[in-house]
């Protein structure tokens, strides 16, 4: 059997394979509401074959949204479309999972398709918040500094949603700790300039990380995985670094965490990135093997034998895809064909199967 149709089993959860569906912001919701356009994404992929779906990032608080536009799961109505979801991606033999999100000094905007800019008041916009009054990229709009009450709000509010994800019946959370967003904004010292407990020192820089993984952990059911998505680098010559990202997976791996989604960038405006095949797999297997904790590769991953390669390698325990699961949803049918591996079929499809 290929590497990328093994089982991975973590904690009492089995994937029936190592392909991820990776979060992916569709900008369709209304009030955090997940709605017909989010099921048949969801449930499409899950149909094609992946182990694991991942919903998108979906919001703790309201002032927590990328956009006005964001899945949300602050209030205990948003339960019930969500569970809708769950339950058919899990009908189709896919575990469903979440990713819990703040986006910090980066939200209030609209969408990629109407200008991807800060929103005014007058049209639906509100305060951003951050670690400092440090705008995201200059002219941008200023950030209110968290307040220790503002940080204390932001810990019960992953808490309870991580909470309300379990009563969706979300086998998989992962905390969303990267590409510029709130507690990424944290980590790195090109963000964080407070001089409190929450800034300064590597220690102090990844306190508020720890302590909203203490809280989820506490909301997460033991027997469930919990991940957490890191920017492994910012990229720029001062910034979290890959060193720093190994010194986080071994702190996180003692505080329950499970498996480290090893993505970068995204902090910093205007930074030359080496995108490319491959270009971040090299933090997942040095976050593996330095830390001993599973990762997660992702970033321009299209090809079977690609993903084949890196797990085979031993450079990480899972592929999660992204743009290549929006050009395909059936990636993982196609991938068994090409890498010879008998895989099963929706009944539906099966006279598709050869």
């Amino acid at each position: 059997m290929a590497h990328l149709f093994t089982p991975l089993r973590i904690r009492e959860v089995e994937l029936k394979n190592r392909i991820a569906v990776s979060p992916m912001c569709q900008y369709s919701a209304e009030d955090g509401f997940l709605n017909d356009w989010h099921f048949v994404h969801l449930g499409s992929r899950a149909v094609g074959g992946a182990g694991l779906v991942i919903v998108e990032a979906t919001a703790v608080a309201p002032e927590g949204r990328i956009t006005p536009s964001d899945l949300g799961i602050w209030k205990e109505e948003h339960i019930g479309p969500l569970k809708r979801a769950v339950d058919f991606i899990h009908s189709q033999g896919s575990v469903a999972g979440i990713q819990l999100a703040h986006a910090g000094r980066k939200a209030s905007k609209s969408s990629p398709w109407n200008g991807d800019r800060y929103l005014s008041a007058e049209e639906g916009g509100w305060q951003t918040v951050a670690p400092s009054a440090l705008p995201f990229s200059e002219g941008d709009r200023l950030p209110h500094a968290l307040t220790p009450e503002d940080i204390e709000k932001v810990i019960i509010s992953f808490h309870a949603a991580a909470f309300r994800a379990v009563k969706a019946g979300f086998k998989v959370l992962e905390i969303h700790a990267a590409h510029g967003y709130l507690l990424h904004e944290f980590l790195s010292p090109l963000s964080n300039f407070r001089t409190d407990g929450y800034g300064g020192s590597f220690d102090n820089r990844i306190r508020l990380l720890l302590e909203v993984t203490e809280a989820v952990r506490q909301a997460w059911p033991p027997e469930l995985p919990l991940f957490v998505r890191i920017s492994s680098t910012d990229w720029v010559e001062g910034g979290w670094t890959a060193g720093d990202s190994v010194k986080l997976a071994k702190v996180l791996k003692e505080k329950g965490v499970d498996l480290i989604d090893c993505s970068s960038g995204g902090n910093i405006p205007n930074v030359k990135i080496p995108a490319g095949p491959d270009y971040q797999v090299e933090f997942a297997e040095k976050v593996r093997k330095e830390a001993a904790i599973m990762t997660g590769a992702v970033g321009i991953i299209t090809e079977p034998q690609q993903a084949e390669n890196i797990l085979g390698s031993g450079r990480a325990d899972l592929i999660l895809l992204a743009r290549e699961m929006l050009r395909d949803p059936y990636f993982p049918l196609h991938a068994a064909k090409a890498l010879g591996a008998d895989i099963s079929w929706p009944v539906q499809y099966e006279r598709a199967k050869r």
